[in-house]
């Protein structure tokens, strides 16, 4: 019976992609750099993933990715932009837009005292204190456990195991985590040994072959895998 519910926050319970793409628009404008087309944000986002993917194999630090996406990205396209100061301006206007995947707020109000719902991100605090205060998701959850408080990311066991500490003693398999990344959500939670959903709105191949319980593509189908649970 799944009891507890470790909910990733970017690309899971809130549209990331539209928030980065907004802040981008938003940071472009204000530090005249001029227009940010598809092409650029895409490449962005591509750079942003690559230093993601380091730091959840432990190859670089979270101080040193936010500054180093936007120092390749400036390279690659020759712009001239101090990237610490366009990265705390960034940090500010991620968490300005606030876009929910399939009606997320609606689903965790719903579980609210029906079953223990923690948020898990490995996002900065800045953006995601931002984001859970205005989208209102802070005032559903039982607590929100952040990576830079913590001082470990996603998939670091570590991670994992300061979250069990402050919530209480529950059985691994009373606990499922909820998020869109293989390598750090579902490794996480397979690292631990807890339930694992991977919700892959878009269909994907999992390439990393990575195992996991449960798939889903909208979030409310959470709901008939905690019934068939418990």
């Amino acid at each position: 019976m799944i009891k507890v519910i470790f909910w990733d926050v970017d690309n899971t319970l809130l549209d990331f992609n539209a928030q980065e793409k907004n802040a981008l628009i938003k940071c472009f404008n204000d530090f005249n750099l001029g227009e940010l087309n598809d092409k650029m944000l895409e490449t962005y986002s591509n750079i942003n993933l690559s230093y993601w993917k380091k730091l959840e194999r432990k190859e670089i630090e979270k101080k040193d990715l936010v500054i180093k996406r936007f120092i390749d990205f400036f390279a690659y396209y020759n712009l001239s932009c101090d990237p610490i100061n366009f990265n705390d301006k960034y940090q500010k206007e991620l968490g300005e837009t606030i876009v929910f995947n399939d009606n997320s707020y609606q689903l965790v109000e719903y579980l609210k005292g029906k079953v223990k719902q923690y948020a898990t991100t490995n996002g900065s605090l800045e953006a995601q204190t931002k984001k859970l205060n205005k989208s209102g998701l802070i005032n559903l959850f039982d607590d929100v456990f952040i990576s830079d408080l913590i001082k470990y990311n996603k998939p670091d066991p570590r991670f994992f195991e300061y979250v069990f500490k402050k919530i209480g003693n529950y059985q691994k398999d009373e606990i499922m985590i909820v998020g869109d990344s293989l390598t750090s959500d579902i490794q996480g939670g397979v690292n631990v040994g807890i339930k694992t959903c991977w919700y892959n709105p878009n269909n994907q191949k999992d390439k990393q072959e990575i195992k996991f319980d449960y798939q889903i593509s909208d979030l409310n189908q959470l709901l008939s895998i905690l019934k068939k649970e418990m």
